[in-house]
């Protein structure tokens, strides 16, 4: 089960959240297909998007493949698992990922932020990026507890971070975090 605490990131008491634009809600139980109705609204809108992965680990883009027509708006996936990764592939500031670890909500924004020109087509960026890090568990990573996410979403100029307290083994965070970061995406659509 999903637990998403509740509140700002800067009411946050202990400020491990410091940074996070919004909390991600709970998702309805027997909530439709994500993944199709993304891939739908992605067609419609004529929009593409591209992924960053590190603690969903390529599951994010399986998600969204797995829809017929998803070649039409998927540009694909990154999977930065380990964290010089995140650097040399994708462009996060070293600084900052020695500074704060990979768990962080800037890191979630400049992962999704350059995912879009990474894997770029035909020399066009996708309009869309969404980015996830965290600790799965079973044990803590830079000093967060198992169940901390992050999940980054950009669109034009607004890149935002959503910060996630998840509950479960290590299957379940990463089960919720896909889900979750795919809401997040048609979310962000349509506020517009």
């Amino acid at each position: 089960m999903t637990s998403a605490a509740a509140g700002a990131a800067d009411g946050a008491a202990d400020g491990d959240d410091a940074g996070a634009d919004e909390r991600m809600p709970q998702p309805a139980p027997g909530a439709p297909d994500r993944a199709a109705r993304l891939i739908a609204e992605l067609t419609r809108r004529g929009l593409r998007i591209a992924v960053a992965e590190s603690l969903t680990g390529g599951l994010v883009v399986a998600e969204l493949t797995r829809i017929p027509g998803a070649s039409l708006v998927v540009n694909g996936g990154v999977v930065a698992y380990d964290t010089a990764v995140k650097h040399s592939v994708l462009g996060v500031s070293s600084e900052l990922l020695a500074r704060e670890g990979a768990v962080h909500p800037e890191v979630a924004r400049q992962m999704a932020d350059d995912v879009r020109r990474v894997l770029a087509v035909g020399g066009r960026p996708a309009d869309i990026g969404l980015s996830t890090t965290g600790a799965a568990g079973p044990t803590g990573q830079d000093g967060k507890t198992p169940g901390t996410v992050y999940v980054g979403v950009a669109v034009g100029a607004d890149v935002e971070a959503i910060a996630l307290e998840l509950r479960g083994n290590r299957a379940e965070v990463r089960d919720q975090t896909v889900q979750l970061a795919l809401d997040a995406v048609l979310q962000r659509l349509d506020r517009g």
